[in-house]
């Protein structure tokens, strides 16, 4: 039996949240170890077919336990789909952005993204209508810099836990995530956190997540923002990654990894594996969708790019 005393917090001594009790857990404090370690019992038990958890429960408690080792950089949104404001945006063009979004935050620039000044919430705006008479309502001329709050910054390595802490004590939903030469990353809302945890938190305006679906004549068309591991689980195709390309997670990073720079739509790409991606749609910045066939002879007069 250990000798080993329970800590007792002095009377005027808070105890520690939930939340930083978690922290604790999940970092493997010493006091915290053995509980730690009854979770990871208890998960392994259910998936023996113990009827102690359901599989939703045993699902969220694995979650939980990964959870201290994610990174800020394993849950953000990248750059490329940051939705902005423009701080001299006039107020109907931001309502405008709003609707488009379908976002009830967006954070706030000055001239490019690089220079972030804040965040600004639906509510604010709302608050400024002026009754107009006969059910219409007036939106006064008011910079966005007077009513807009300030945002967390948050490097790519940092704990996803740690910025979790931050949002709660700062009561602050949104963070950037800024790189090493101080540009915009990414972004982390505090639902891509709590949904490494649950699962999907979708609402009526999420858009349908990326996927891949057969197509006749043999081979699949993907979204190209289809994570690897999904798109394995989704069509039993595997992709393995080599050293030269560690941080690849969608399927549009590896055939812009292949080929060295964004193809333009109709390019074909061929992959070690026997695979061909023909793109489908693509911009200056990304591609967007994908074919995805077993390697076949290149017809007469066409050519493709490996």
């Amino acid at each position: 039996m250990s000798d080993a005393k329970p800590v007792i917090p002095a009377a005027d001594e808070k105890p520690p949240s939930l939340l930083k009790r978690l922290a604790l857990l999940l970092r493997g404090d010493h006091a915290a170890a053995a509980f730690r370690e009854s979770l990871e019992e208890v998960i392994e038990e259910s998936d023996r077919q113990s009827p102690a958890l359901s599989a939703p429960e045993r699902t969220m408690l694995a979650n939980l336990l990964k959870f201290g080792e994610l990174r800020v950089k394993d849950v953000m949104v990248p750059r490329a789909d940051i939705v902005a404001a423009e701080e001299k945006t006039p107020l109907t063009d931001l309502v405008l952005l709003f609707r488009e979004a379908q976002h009830s935050r967006l954070p706030v620039y000055r001239e490019t993204l690089d220079d972030p000044t804040g965040l600004v919430h639906l509510k604010s705006v709302l608050g400024l209508l002026e009754a107009a008479g006969e059910g219409r309502f007036n939106l006064p001329e008011t910079p966005i810099a007077k009513i807009k709050h300030d945002i967390l910054f948050a490097p790519p390595s940092m704990p996803v836990l740690d910025l979790l802490l931050k949002m709660q004590t700062s009561h602050t939903h949104l963070a950037l995530v800024i790189d090493e030469y101080g540009g915009t990353d990414g972004l982390v809302s505090i639902e891509d956190i709590i949904e490494e945890i649950v699962g999907d938190i979708a609402d009526e305006h999420d858009e349908e997540a990326p996927h891949a679906r057969p197509v006749a004549g043999g081979g699949f068309i993907a979204d190209a923002r289809i994570d690897l591991e999904d798109f394995k689980t989704e069509t039993g195709i595997e992709f393995p990654l080599d050293e030269t390309q560690p941080d690849i997670d969608t399927l549009g990073g590896l055939v812009v990894s292949l080929l060295g720079r964004v193809p333009q739509r109709g390019e074909i790409v061929a992959h070690p594996t026997g695979y061909d991606f023909e793109v489908l749609e693509a911009d200056a910045r990304r591609v967007k969708r994908l074919r995805i066939r077993p390697f076949v002879p290149v017809a007469e007069g066409k050519t493709g790019t490996g």
